[in-house]
């Protein structure tokens, strides 16, 4: 991996996010003024809600940005997305059967169960795609991974054994770091960060195969450790996302794009830079989500995300076109 070209905009991101973390410590419906006398209510604020919930959105975000550049460099694909393998939906459909069962009312249970979805989910994946699988068969076999989790998870949300669980599920499909505890960072943060360290192995085989997979075999490029390793990253990454935070979309497709033109464009090089900006873009958005003024509550992070997501993701596309034309 090539740091000394990105070393710069790593610097410039950890220093946005060195700012970034203390302000959104202060911002939210109740404002903290730094200034004023230190007050008991102020310090459980921070110290209780705010700082575990800001250590989660760095966690999440890095996880997420992460993972969608792997993906993106290893399907050589700029729309390719982490739910694409199938993990994020294996996931999701794990946490919703625990709400299903009643098993979430227990604190743990909700991320065992969706780590447990992941983890079949990566299961499927490995044994369905083979040894050798190329990377087309690969992506279509998470397509289908994806939508056959997406179907059981409309099933069940269907068979609600009752309305409060219905809501339940509902609200957690929808995304959100709001009542968060340093439960949930103590389950996403080592998951996370051993995720991001499998994808960082990945660095130089994603390079090797911006040369397509005949001329990357050459170079002694082994697709099937390739394929192992980027199904245990994403698996962890991903999967403690959707475990302690619900669905949050669009940040693996994003956070690439936003900071690939400020990078040498290399695959492995993109990976860390991502990362950074990931747990940027999703600590600002939380608390952007905070402060809004809405009569019904807090605006659901994965809502908010999937409205800036949506019009960026057009954008792409339209711009594709334009190159095809």
């Amino acid at each position: 991996m090539n740091w000394a070209s990105n070393r710069r905009l790593i610097a410039i991101l950890i220093v946005l996010l060195a700012l970034a973390v203390p302000l959104s410590l202060l911002a939210g419906r109740v404002w903290i003024d730094p200034l004023a006398p230190e007050t008991r209510n102020a310090a459980v604020i921070v110290l209780q809600l705010r700082l575990p919930r800001a250590m989660l959105a760095l966690v999440v975000g890095a996880g997420l940005g992460g993972a969608g550049a792997a993906m993106q460099g290893y399907l050589r694909n700029p729309l390719a997305d982490p739910g694409l393998f199938g993990i994020a939906p294996g996931a999701a459909l794990g946490a919703v059967l625990s709400f299903w069962t009643g098993y979430a009312a227990s604190a743990w249970l909700l991320p065992v169960f969706a780590l447990a979805g992941a983890g079949g989910a990566m299961a499927l994946l490995a044994l369905i795609a083979g040894r050798e699988a190329g990377v087309a068969l690969f992506t279509m076999t998470g397509l289908m991974i994806s939508s056959l989790a997406g179907s059981l998870t409309s099933l069940a949300l269907s068979l609600s054994p009752n309305p409060f669980a219905m809501s339940e599920i509902v609200t957690w499909l929808m995304g959100a770091l709001a009542d968060r505890s340093w439960r949930e960072v103590a389950v996403a943060a080592p998951l996370t960060l051993a995720g991001l360290a499998v994808l960082l192995a990945t660095g130089r085989g994603l390079d090797a195969l911006t040369l397509g997979e005949t001329a990357a075999r050459l170079l002694g490029f082994e697709p099937r450790r390739q394929q192992v390793l980027m199904i245990v990253g994403i698996g962890l990454t991903v999967g403690a996302s959707v475990a302690v935070a619900g669905v949050i979309g669009f940040v693996g497709l994003m956070v690439p794009h936003l900071v690939r033109p400020l990078t040498d464009r290399r695959p492995g090089s993109l990976l860390v830079p991502s990362a950074l900006a990931g747990a940027l873009l999703v600590l600002v958005a939380d608390a952007g989500c905070r402060v809004l003024p809405l009569a019904g509550g807090e605006l659901r992070l994965g809502v908010a995300l999937a409205l800036i997501g949506a019009p960026f993701f057009l954008v792409l596309l339209l711009r594709m076109r334009r190159g095809l034309a």
